[in-house]
């Protein structure tokens, strides 16, 4: 998976599958994302030493390496520490988008790399189409979606912020800003601007994070990731489509197919198919160690990304 301008990105080590579950290895083009999930910092510290020093000197073209604490009360910490170099990379080529990124906006990295498969997808089967990303975080799969020829992508998350890197990706690409609109506002309260306004869309991207609560909703994607859906049906056109993510890690892959079963039970909606994981994810045949605290079947590994199609009992489709 090492391209030789080192360019890309994916996961080098995935410590809870490989053997080391307070650690993570992250290449962003030239730049190493180190990160400890324990809850020690003397802990930390010597794991993130141990990582650099070995893959420093396993990978000798890296330019830059941040170490992350997670849990840390430190918040230059929880955000990245620069131990080595200067400049951490600024993109990444995927699939031939290139990706803006800004490794210590927050203490995520500014693009998951486990939805690579999504993006995939997404540019590949969203040309002609209006696409409403949902907690659009940085815009990736919105960016995605627009690569791929949609005719209109709709991103919505509350931090200006976060957005920002979703302009800054489409320009990288030389995308058309006319069509890609970017909204700095809450969920609940731009689906019911969209009801009003009578706004349909061929695609609804859903990726809320784990739990949130603002003035205007509560978002629990585990005892309540059928109401956020349920709140986006509506919004799509007849034979349209929801792409659903969850990323709880103690929701199982049959509870969460079960609920969405469920859904599906009125005629209105039914799975099309689930997008797996990239394997440098989930860890490969040789190097899995260890198991998830619940299974993930049928997908494979507790982000699970389900692509549902949307039948209207009116049957709109503008």
């Amino acid at each position: 998976m090492l391209d030789e301008a080192h360019t890309s990105g994916l996961r080098l080590f995935s410590g809870f599958y490989e053997g080391e579950p307070d650690l993570v290895a992250d290449l962003y083009g030239r730049t190493l994302l180190l990160t400890s999930y324990s809850d020690s910092p003397e802990v930390s510290s010597s794991l993130l030493s141990e990582a650099q020093e070995f893959y420093f000197s396993t990978l000798p073209w890296l330019d830059c390496i941040i170490q992350k604490q997670k849990t840390s009360n430190d918040q230059d910490w929880k955000r990245g520490k620069v131990t080595f170099g200067t400049s951490p990379a600024g993109e990444v080529l995927e699939n031939g988008i290139r990706f803006a990124l800004d490794l210590r906006m927050n203490q995520d990295a500014s693009l998951y790399l486990d939805t690579r498969n999504l993006r995939t997808w997404l540019k590949e089967n969203c040309r002609g189409q209006s696409v409403f990303n949902a907690f659009a975080y940085t815009g990736s799969l919105g960016v995605a979606a627009l690569s791929g020829g949609a005719e209109r992508v709709v991103q919505v998350d509350l931090n200006a912020r976060f957005l920002d890197l979703a302009r800054r990706s489409a320009m990288l690409n030389r995308l058309d800003l006319g069509r890609m609109k970017l909204r700095a506002a809450d969920f609940f309260s731009e689906v019911g601007r969209f009801k009003q306004e009578d706004c349909l869309f061929d695609l609804a991207l859903l990726d809320p994070p784990f739990f949130s609560v603002t003035q205007k909703g509560k978002v629990d994607l585990v005892a309540e990731s059928a109401r956020i859906i349920n709140k986006i049906r509506p919004l799509i056109k007849h034979e349209g489509r929801l792409i659903s993510i969850n990323n709880a890690l103690f929701l199982s892959g049959k509870d969460y197919m079960d609920s969405l079963q469920a859904l599906c039970q009125d005629g209105y909606m039914e799975i099309e198919t689930i997008i797996p994981i990239p394997q440098d994810f989930t860890g490969f045949a040789g190097t899995i160690v260890s198991k998830p605290p619940v299974d993930p079947t049928p997908f494979n590994h507790s982000t699970k990304i389900a692509i549902l199609k949307v039948n209207r009992k009116d049957g709109r489709t503008i």
